[in-house]
């Protein structure tokens, strides 16, 4: 294995047997060394196989000016993720969590303590991901020996959620998220009730929200099977919940210029009048 770029003494990049970019770790291992030199196995520690193009530009960059342990933490902390999450994270996420890392410790340093503004929605519509974040801040505060709050855990969900659906636009998740909150509001207010957030009716709605949000962020076109007679139907035999999605509708066109499909109107009628419904 040879070096192709050295990013400090202790990491560099190289290529393994199947011609992988990887960043290998390991005290020592690029010290006194140059481009094309040997690396010595016994000295790596850590690899990092890398997929997608330039992000180990990117990290070469942050480590010119972060200490190299906020690396590990990422790695460590995505490995977590990988382990409990059923969705493939995207390399973008080293890069994003090295430097979110760095600087929510240099805010904490400062005295400096930024409230996530989306932290209870967070919390509520992204479990698994910010229960995997709690786990990953214990590992930050000790590994560091620091105490940094859990907004922090809201924080780093986020960049998991984000992971899945853009890579590197944190602004997308933060749009998704406030959309499914704000749909959810819709839905509530309308009926007057409190939904239930623990039956299984209303995480399949969540899980429905969630990916037509992101069809919108990602201008994701979907074909249309509309059936006439079937929208009739659906409008007559659930009309409360046919009107619901129809505010739906004139608040997305309105909030985002974006006019929702017939389908996507039936399909949330469905998924309201179940989650409604106390038969």
């Amino acid at each position: 294995m040879k070096i192709k770029k050295i990013l400090n003494n202790n990491v560099a990049i190289s290529h393994n047997e199947r011609n992988q970019e990887i960043i290998v770790m390991g005290r020592g291992l690029a010290f006194q060394k140059k481009e094309g030199s040997s690396i010595d196995p016994a000295k790596i520690e850590k690899t990092f196989i890398l997929e997608s193009k330039g992000i180990s530009n990117k990290i070469a960059e942050l480590l010119q000016d972060i200490p190299e342990v906020y690396l590990d933490l990422a790695y460590r902390v995505i490995a977590l993720a990988n382990e409990k999450l059923p969705y493939k994270l995207d390399d973008y996420l080293y890069v994003a969590l090295i430097d979110h890392l760095s600087f929510a410790v240099e805010r904490y340093e400062r005295g400096v303590d930024l409230k996530n503004a989306l932290f209870w929605e967070v919390r509520k519509y992204y479990k698994q991901e910010f229960q995997i974040s709690q786990e990953a801040l214990d590992i930050i505060n000790q590994t560091l020996d620091i105490d940094l709050p859990e907004d922090e855990a809201a924080s780093i969900a986020l960049h998991f959620v984000n992971s899945q659906i853009s890579g590197e636009n944190m602004a997308e998740t933060i749009q998704v998220t406030e959309m499914v909150n704000d749909i959810l509001n819709i839905v509530k207010y309308y009926y007057q009730m409190d939904l239930d957030e623990s039956s299984i009716n209303y995480e399949r709605f969540l899980t429905h929200l969630r990916f037509f949000a992101m069809r919108f962020v990602r201008k994701e076109k979907t074909e249309s099977n509309y059936d006439e007679f079937l929208y009739d139907q659906i409008k007559i035999k659930y009309n409360k919940a046919f009107r619901c999605a129809e505010r739906i509708a004139a608040y997305i066109e309105n909030d985002y210029d974006w006019t929702i499909s017939h389908d996507e109107l039936l399909y949330l009628t469905l998924h309201i009048y179940r989650l409604t419904s106390r038969d």
